[in-house]
């Protein structure tokens, strides 16, 4: 069956659609449980406000807590279906779109989910996200949004994003709290003074 880009929110979107419009049914999402050694060896590490594991830049393999947001909600619904960096929200067959606190994935951090075969790019960012290592998942409507949910997943960093970037674009964004935070922590972090973001 041949796939058509359409949009959901509106015509800048990445959104593959079957060809009788539907997205198919969100219910089929399943991911793989976390790896048992990964989640053991998280017991030990600092915790976020969520009771999840903070991570070193060197460490690859995570146990992280996601989220989905769609750009039909009412936080995002000013933006419509751009990302933070200006760019569409993806939701194709091979690249997705995904949102974190810039100082625990820099902008442009390419992962996947264990299970998946598509490649996740941090892209986005949210106020709800800021000090913690949670990663927010675009999905192209409220019914996929709602369907994932939140769930604990493996990930593993396919490719880090840059924080000189992200401090950038985040410069120029500081008179917003979760902006201005997120900034803060990375010069924090471009300064040596750690290897982990602020919780």
């Amino acid at each position: 069956m041949v796939a058509f880009l359409l949009s959901n929110c509106s015509s800048n979107s990445l959104t593959i659609v079957k060809p009788n419009g539907h997205y198919g049914a969100p219910q089929s999402i399943v991911t793989a449980p976390p790896s048992a050694h990964l989640v053991a060896a998280a017991q030990s590490k600092p915790k976020d406000r969520h009771n999840m594991p903070v991570y070193t830049f060197g460490e690859r393999n995570r146990v992280v807590r996601t989220t989905a947001y769609t750009c039909s909600e009412d936080d995002h619904i000013q933006y419509g279906s751009a990302s933070a960096i200006g760019t569409p929200l993806k939701f194709t067959n091979r690249v997705r779109s995904a949102a974190a606190d810039w100082s625990f994935y820099p902008m442009g951090t390419v992962f996947k989910i264990k299970g998946e075969s598509q490649l996740y790019v941090v892209d986005d960012y949210g106020s709800a996200l800021t000090g913690t290592g949670t990663i927010d998942i675009y999905k192209p409507s409220r019914d996929w949004m709602n369907a994932w949910g939140r769930r604990n997943v493996e990930i593993v960093v396919m490719q880090w994003g840059s924080l000189e970037r992200s401090a950038e674009v985040l410069s120029k964004r500081v008179h917003h709290p979760h902006c201005r935070q997120m900034y803060a922590n990375i010069q924090r972090l471009r300064g040596g003074k750690s290897t982990t973001a602020m919780r």
